[in-house]
């Protein structure tokens, strides 16, 4: 005999503390936000508490003691963090979309025992659309905020003295030049003499992450051949016959940090086209007389009036050059395709050169009319120089049609006269004395004119001087 009453005792408080300690983890598991689900090790379903019914819309009597692969199967489901986790043998994530809606993201792990065998599957499940829907506003701000900045910076600079403008072709252009701008990419600015191409790559350095560094500008035509290469890439000391001792810094190298504007890279020889192409390649320069690279950190933009396509066709231009150059194009527009610039254009000069020489000259309605049918063949720089030219020769306060040039005024008459035929004499002197007048607003020199018009420099002195043309 013995006396099993205290022994029975225990067994019925350690009965009560287990029950307890079932019933406290029951509150938890329930009480938990997120949803929580539990399978076998055949991913037969267990239990899954109050936060995954209210989470997935999904109850406690359509899963329990089924097999997660047949809730899939009839759509319960769209996917299964369980079964991935099982195939895998290690923790899975997913994310699915809810039959209330709700975006969820689902952690599932998998329990093991003592033999590396897997007894359980606990998977977590956690609402994330607040979140989602939380970044997806904190995008859509910053896209606003990155179309707001751009807009303000349109803003300044059509109300800055360097860009006037007021046509929806120019607005395009300097919108896609302020987004070209943010990137670090090579720039081809392609337009007609005068457009503004040195003002375009200076909007490209000013709202670029490289504006604190320097912004140089090199016309590629206007250095004589033999001297651009040292200019460009600079030159070891005792290089050449007149050398410095202590060599030079080219332009490449000076440019570090900043942007390098290459105008009229059409006229760069092709000698130096090649030298150029490996500096974009291999971010590295070699200085003449120099034997060791060195690496180079600045933005190119290119700029150039002439048909590059043409050029290379003709054996002028290299081809794989321009394939470097023109990573992003840019087509300025001229002033005649743009005539809603011109009367905008014409009052913004002749109030600066009205400051500039302290007058309060105006001008007639017709000369309005006249300009703005005018074809500009010299673009803004044409246009800039001739409002400076009527405010300082002009003699009355209003400038008129009697102030214009001869081209000009020739122009306003053909439109005028229609059909009406000049003399044959005065038709060539008109045609003459219109293209000098061009030809001197692009060009500071004879030499250059006649270059360009293919004629002996004597033969443009002489006719500048027959029609009066001041150069």
């Amino acid at each position: 005999m013995r006396d099993i009453t205290e022994l029975n005792e225990l067994q019925r408080k350690l009965e009560h503390v287990q029950g307890l300690r079932e019933r406290e983890m029951e509150a938890v598991i329930e009480s938990m936000f997120d949803g929580l689900y539990v399978t076998d090790g055949q991913a037969n379903t267990l239990r899954l508490n109050q936060g995954f019914e209210r989470i997935m819309g999904i109850t406690h009597e359509q899963c329990v003691g089924r097999n997660m692969a047949d809730l899939v199967k009839e759509g319960v489901f769209s996917r299964s963090g369980t079964l991935a986790a099982l195939e895998t043998g290690t923790r899975a994530s997913l994310t699915l979309t809810a039959s209330t809606g709700k975006e969820a993201l689902v952690t599932s792990n998998p329990i093991y025992d003592d033999e590396g065998n897997i007894i359980m599957v606990v998977t977590n499940v956690r609402d994330i659309t607040e979140l989602n829907e939380l970044q997806r506003t904190l995008e859509r701000i910053a896209g606003l905020q990155e179309l707001y900045k751009t807009e303000l910076q349109q803003m300044k600079l059509e109300n800055s003295r360097n860009l006037v403008m007021t046509s929806v072709k120019m607005k395009e252009l300097v919108n896609m030049v302020i987004r070209v701008a943010a990137v670090d990419s090579t720039v081809l600015i392609q337009g007609e003499s005068g457009v503004g191409k040195d003002l375009i790559a200076e909007i490209i350095h000013s709202n670029s992450n490289r504006k604190e560094g320097p912004f140089i500008r090199v016309n590629c035509g206007a250095i004589p051949e033999n001297l651009l290469e040292s200019e460009l890439f600079g030159y070891e000391a005792g290089a050449f016959t007149g050398a410095s001792k202590t060599g030079k810094v080219g332009l490449f190298e000076l440019a570090r940090g900043g942007v390098l504007f290459l105008d009229e890279i059409g006229e760069l020889p092709l000698n130096l086209q090649v030298k150029l192409l490996r500096a974009l390649q291999d971010r590295e320069i070699s200085r003449v007389g120099g034997v060791h690279p060195i690496k180079v950190d600045s933005r190119i933009i290119a700029g150039t009036n002439r048909d590059l396509l043409e050029m290379i066709e003709k054996g002028q231009f290299r081809l794989d050059l321009f394939y470097r150059l023109n990573v992003i194009p840019i087509n300025v527009p001229p002033l005649r395709e743009r005539q809603e610039d011109i009367p905008v254009l014409m009052n913004y000069f002749l109030n600066v050169f009205n400051q500039k020489y302290q007058m309060r000259k105006r001008l007639d309605n017709s000369v309005y009319n006249c300009l703005v049918e005018y074809s500009w063949p010299g673009n803004v720089r044409e246009l800039e120089n001739l409002m400076e030219r009527l405010v300082v020769t002009s003699i009355n306060s209003i400038i008129n049609i009697k102030d214009l040039p001869a081209n000009i005024k020739t122009t306003a008459a053909v439109a005028q006269v229609g059909e009406r035929l000049l003399p044959l004499k005065q038709a060539v002197e008109n045609t003459e004395r219109a293209l000098l007048e061009t030809a001197f607003t692009r060009y500071r020199s004879s030499y250059q004119v006649a270059r360009v018009l293919q004629v002996n420099q004597s033969t443009v002195v002489r006719k500048a001087q027959k029609y009066g043309i001041k150069h």
